[in-house]
């Protein structure tokens, strides 16, 4: 335990994460800023590191729009991260509606983000997100039959196209980032869309997680965030198969790829279905369901002339020795 004097014990096991996630880290940094608890106490921990560490800081506030005042919002958000020391910028952005209102908002704000850090300079943006908010993923996966990958949760880090994502307070939770706000004085926002019924994670927040601790004893979330841990280092491995095998019986076909069959019969279901699901997901950007893959892959174990399959964004065929994957026709 950190120990300086008068240093309150949530405010210490806050720096503490941050100044672990910014080890390794050169260049600038952005945070994202809401103006909550979460991300409050993430930007006043980074506004006393990051200097010590040597590294240029900044916020970025994304005002989404959605609910009357949210400019009054961003604005005192802005005001928060500048009397910490963080120049603030303001971003307001468009939500769009595929995919429902949260993974709309979610897709606006990292495009934000991921612009304004380019625009900066910055080489990681570092997002607030907590044990809780891993251990409600892992609920929300479980109840709608996600695959590994999905149960794994979000990756403490993660680099995309020359950003680095990295969340400090996986391993913290939501009440010490409450509690270190109170502790420095800073007064959260707290989003109305929190308690709003609608949305399955507030559901999965109020009743589920609550519920399953009450039943089952503490510690649940805990438990939940070690499984994902498991579960993203299997998917790293499987990824990392993949990789190693995919040149080997992968080739250009008409209109798209093929893969041979006699390759993918020859891999257990685990690897065979993952790398299907790779190859659409490389070749045409698009995700397919558990259904979509065992449909593809009796295209190979159990092969009885079956027509093609319509696929989001492509079709699947078998010719000869090998499985097509073309671009649908528009």
């Amino acid at each position: 335990m950190e120990h300086r004097p008068g240093l309150d014990p949530a405010v210490a096991d806050v720096r503490r994460a941050v100044r672990g996630a910014l080890a390794g880290v050169t260049g600038p940094i952005v945070v994202a800023l809401s103006g909550g608890a979460d991300s409050l106490a993430l930007a006043a921990a980074v506004a006393f590191e990051a200097p010590r560490a040597g590294i240029a800081a900044s916020a970025v506030v994304i005002d989404h729009g959605l609910q009357a005042g949210s400019a009054q919002v961003a604005a005192r958000a802005a005001e928060a991260a500048a009397s910490l020391g963080l120049p603030a910028r303001t971003i307001r952005v468009e939500v769009g509606v595929a995919g429902g209102p949260e993974a709309a908002a979610r897709d606006a704000r990292r495009e934000a983000l991921r612009s304004a850090a380019r625009e900066a300079g910055a080489t990681a943006v570092l997002l607030a997100h907590t044990l809780d908010d891993q251990a409600e993923t892992v609920l929300i996966g479980l109840a709608r039959g996600s695959g590994a990958t999905s149960l794994g949760g979000m990756a403490p880090v993660r680099d995309d196209d020359g950003i680095r994502w990295i969340r400090p307070l996986l391993g913290l939770r939501r009440a010490t980032t409450r509690a270190a706000c109170t502790a420095q004085g800073l007064p959260p926002w707290d989003d109305p869309h929190n308690l709003d019924r609608r949305f399955l994670r507030v559901r999965v927040r109020q009743d589920v997680l609550p519920l399953l601790e009450t039943s089952l004893g503490p510690g649940v979330a805990e438990a939940l965030v070690r499984t994902a841990d498991q579960l993203r280092e299997d998917a790293e491995a499987f990824d990392a198969m993949i990789e190693e095998v995919i040149e080997d019986i992968v080739e250009h076909a008409e209109a798209g790829i093929a893969v041979s069959v006699a390759a993918l019969a020859a891999n257990p279901p685990a690897l065979r279905h993952r790398i299907i699901r790779h190859v659409v997901s490389s070749e045409f950007g698009v995700s397919l369901t558990r259904t979509q893959t065992l449909e593809v892959a009796r295209l190979v174990t159990d092969w009885a002339g079956q027509g093609p399959l319509d696929l989001p964004g492509c079709r699947a065929l078998r010719r000869g020795d090998r499985i097509e994957f073309r671009a649908s026709a528009s």
